[in-house]
């Protein structure tokens, strides 16, 4: 019997397997020095192994009685725990501008949120790890030419080398999901920059995908000002699932002089998902 009953309305699935745990605390060991923030620790089952590695741990979660039951157990965590939802932190300021590395079992209704906050933080978090559906997993790491291959996939890939380490069943959980996981571990690359606006990049990829059925000079028409016309490049006649991402940032490259301004449209794209 769980202390505390898992909330269907907020994605939660308790892991009960202790090794499983450990084996996903472990992924951060390459970066001993920085401290960690886990998303959604529940009743602590990595939080109890991300203590015994000495880690610099904070914890984020969004439900009270989660919250009772880790400052009861884990006094070690003192006033290392955030009540709040982790998508609402301000993480720059959560560090100070320093690095930190991210990890959990995170909750599968706001995973792809979760990872597209990643990249909104990219320069702070070199090595994110956890668990999410094996769906999203395979979307994460997929390549051009797959039909899982869209915008979480691209943007990922840009910024972040991922691995998908092992699946889990959904035996290991309270309650069973209706579909099986896979622990990731995403580590930041050597890209500083695009070959491209970045900004325009985004909204190249993201309005892509939204029609991925059509051919992207199709798709992309609304990214370009009233008097600019599609121009005639071989790559525009192409789906979105085809181009890698150098092939994105070449397309940006070529519509760049012949978009709109992008200012009313980036909160809106940027709350767009795979």
């Amino acid at each position: 019997m769980l202390p505390v009953k898992p909330k269907k309305n907020l994605g939660q699935h308790f892991l009960k397997d202790t090794e499983i745990a450990k084996h996903i605390a472990d992924t951060l060991d390459e970066f001993p020095l920085l401290p960690v923030l886990e998303v959604g620790p529940g009743t602590g089952i990595l939080t109890r192994h991300l203590i015994e590695k000495q880690r610099d741990l904070t914890v984020v979660e969004i439900d009270r009685r989660s919250v009772a039951y880790l400052r009861e157990h884990y006094p070690e965590l003192q006033d290392k725990i955030i009540e709040n939802d982790f998508l609402k932190l301000n993480l720059a300021q959560l560090y100070d501008n320093h690095a930190f590395c991210l990890i959990g079992n995170y909750p599968y209704n706001i995973s792809s949120q979760i990872f597209f906050k990643v990249l909104a933080n990219k320069n702070l978090i070199p090595c994110c790890a956890g668990m999410i559906q094996k769906e999203v997993a395979e979307r994460m790491i997929a390549s051009p030419g797959n039909k899982t291959y869209g915008i979480l996939s691209v943007l990922l890939q840009t910024w972040y080398d991922i691995e998908y380490l092992f699946t889990v069943s959904e035996h290991a959980f309270i309650p069973p999901p209706k579909v099986k996981s896979a622990v990731v571990r995403l580590t930041r690359n050597r890209r500083e920059k695009l070959n491209c606006d970045e900004k325009l990049f985004k909204a190249v990829v993201k309005t892509g995908f939204n029609q991925r059925r059509k051919m992207l000079r199709n798709s992309l028409k609304s990214l370009l000002s009233e008097e600019s016309r599609m121009p005639d490049n071989p790559l525009l006649n192409q789906r979105p699932e085809q181009l890698s991402i150098a092939q994105f940032e070449e397309l940006t490259n070529l519509l760049e002089p012949l978009a709109k301004d992008l200012s009313s449209r980036e909160k809106r794209t940027d709350s767009f998902t795979d």
